[in-house]
């Protein structure tokens, strides 16, 4: 049953094979493109990993970071053609990597028609998230832009969870401190830790807002949506309702380019701090180190669900206000109507 309905889903929503492949490395280029771009700035005034552990074994206090403590910038780890290779970089791709070969290993059992617990799971999550979208979205809008905000959600859940894995935070170059090792470069950081990555996922939804914001108004359509008066009033409270509704246009206006600025930051703070957290928990009682931080975990895991949902349905949200306005209002109109062969 479940299978059925993830077929005819995708046979009805998807697009052609030509297309699927553009989107796909449209959404990969364009995203690592654009953590590339922003990462350089950032990365500029890093040093790299084996200069700062010789800083570090020196005893220069400049240089020499304890793991209690999490950088804002992504330190540098390589460079590739002149651009700067940070270690979320490195988790990210990593993140991608994996998600590309699952989807290629599900399509490939789907196709033999092999039922397994990892088909079962990828079908169960494609359905959840699409009825979640049609309830929020409607149907129409649901389908249309499913591709991009389920992306999203599996996107950055998945990189959350890959960031709670052991090694992660804990590889990498340093020096020794006693007994133990202290890194104080690690080779890999949680993707989403790093705001150059949640501005990109950010600036991706913005751009693809405006193409399907086009697509359903038209450039007429946007400016009436922001600063149109509506309602049926006549004479002069009409013209006084005109006025009001284009000086709260410009407030909707701040508001629509405040929203992926919103979105980075939310991702990316709520990120940031169970990282710092969890450094803090695990180095604030040496002896109780492998039991402390074991709670934070499990709530991390709680946070990073929430969080990709969070960033994938107030994407939806901001993509229906724009373009499901008439979908609502007709769906909201069929509800009304009685059902006269119940009387």
């Amino acid at each position: 049953m479940m299978r059925t309905i993830f077929q005819q889903f995708f046979r009805h929503c998807r697009p052609t094979k030509k297309k699927a492949r553009l989107l796909l490395c449209a959404v990969l280029l364009g995203s690592f493109g654009m953590l590339i771009a922003t990462s350089g700035d950032a990365a500029e005034d890093v040093q790299s990993p084996v200069a700062e552990q010789q800083a570090a074994v020196a005893g220069n206090p400049t240089t020499g970071r304890s793991t209690e403590k999490l950088t804002i910038n992504a330190p540098r780890i390589f460079m590739i053609a002149g651009l700067p290779v940070t270690n979320s970089m490195i988790t990210g791709w990593l993140s991608a990597a994996f998600l590309v070969l699952a989807s290629v290993r599900f399509r490939q059992q789907l196709r033999a028609g092999r039922n397994t617990k990892f088909t079962v799971a990828v079908e169960s999550l494609v359905i959840a998230m699409d009825d979640l979208l049609v309830d929020i979205m409607g149907k129409k809008l649901a389908r249309q832009t499913f591709w991009l905000l389920g992306s999203f959600f599996i996107f950055i859940f998945f990189s959350n969870l890959l960031g709670l894995f052991p090694g992660v935070g804990s590889i990498g170059w340093g020096h020794p401190a006693g007994a133990m090792f202290q890194v104080t470069q690690p080779l890999f950081r949680n993707v989403n830790a790093d705001l150059n990555t949640t501005m990109a996922l950010a600036a991706l939804f913005f751009l693809f807002w405006f193409i399907w914001a086009w697509k359903e108004r038209g450039p007429l359509g946007i400016l009436k949506y922001i600063f149109g008066a509506e309602g049926d009033m006549q004479g002069a409270m009409r013209i006084a309702m005109v006025v009001v509704f284009f000086a709260a246009g410009f407030l909707e206006l701040l508001s629509i380019f405040i929203r992926p600025f919103a979105l980075a930051v939310r991702l990316y703070g709520n990120m940031f701090a169970g990282e710092v957290m969890l450094g803090t928990m695990l180095h604030k009682i040496p002896a109780l180190a492998w039991l402390l931080p074991v709670p934070f975990y499990l709530m991390e895991v709680l946070v990073a669900l929430i969080q990709a949902l969070v960033f994938a349905l107030l994407s939806a949200v901001f993509i229906m206000l724009i373009c499901g306005r008439e979908e609502t209002e007709e769906y909201a109109g069929h509800e009304m109507v009685p059902n006269r062969q119940e009387h």
